[in-house]
C-alpha cells in the first residue's frame, strides 16, 4: 500500500507501484482527485485500476461529473471505515474480474490469430507438397539420386511445416514466453 498527499505525488508513485485500487479526495492541493482520476484513465496501463473518489460533495451534478471522468465509485464525507474498506473490497474484486477477462480475451485473440495463420500456412503448403510430388514423378532415377540429399531436406521441412500449421489450428491454451532479445513468442504443447 502507497500513499500520496496531493494528485501530483500520486503521479510519481504509480511510477514503481500499480494499485488495484485508489482512493483519493476530490479536493486535494496541486492536482484534485478528478483531475488525477481523468489523466489515469486515460492511460491504458491505469485504466483498469478502481478508483473511489471521497468527497464532501453529495449533489447529483457532482457525482455525475465524476463518473464522466471516470471516477468507479463515490464516497461522501464523513466516510465510515467499515464502508471503505468494503468498498476497497469490491473494488478489488472488479479489477481481478477485469484483469482476468482482459487475459481471456487476449487468450482468446491468440488462437483465432493463431488459428487464421495456419490456415494461411495450409494453402501454399497443400501447393509446395503437389509440385514437389510432381517433381518426384517427372525426375528420372539418376536425377533424384543427384538430388537425394535436397529432396530429403524438401520432405523433411514440409513434415515440420505441417506438425506446425497442426498446432496452430489446433492450438487450445497458448502461453506467451519470453524468447531472445526481449521478444516473445507463443510456446505450443
Amino acid at each position: 500500500m502507497q500513499s500520496a498527499a496531493n494528485g501530483l505525488e500520486a503521479l510519481k508513485v504509480l511510477e514503481t507501484f500499480t494499485p488495484k485500487v485508489i482512493v483519493a479526495d476530490w479536493t486535494m492541493p496541486q492536482m484534485d482527485g478528478l483531475q488525477l482520476c481523468n489523466i489515469l484513465k486515460e492511460k491504458e496501463e491505469f485504466k483498469l485500476i478502481y478508483f473511489i473518489v471521497l468527497t464532501a460533495r453529495a449533489s447529483l451534478k457532482d457525482r455525475v461529473m465524476g463518473l464522466d471522468v471516470g471516477a468507479d465509485d463515490f464516497l461522501v464525507k464523513p466516510v465510515e471505515n467499515q464502508e471503505l474498506l468494503a468498498r476497497i473490497r469490491s473494488g478489488t474484486r472488479i479489477h481481478n474480474l477485469q484483469n482476468e477477462l482482459k487475459n481471456i480475451e487476449h487468450s482468446k485473440a491468440v488462437v483465432e490469430l493463431a488459428c487464421t495463420l495456419g490456415h494461411q500456412i495450409n494453402n501454399p503448403l497443400s501447393s509446395l507438397i503437389m509440385a514437389q510430388k510432381n517433381l518426384e514423378i517427372e525426375l528420372s532415377a539418376k536425377e533424384k539420386n543427384n538430388i537425394k540429399e535436397d529432396i530429403y531436406v524438401i520432405n523433411e521441412s514440409i513434415e515440420r511445416i505441417k506438425k506446425f500449421v497442426d498446432a496452430l489450428i489446433n492450438i487450445k491454451n497458448p502461453e506467451i514466453i519470453q524468447y531472445a532479445q526481449n521478444n516473445r513468442m507463443i510456446k505450443f504443447d
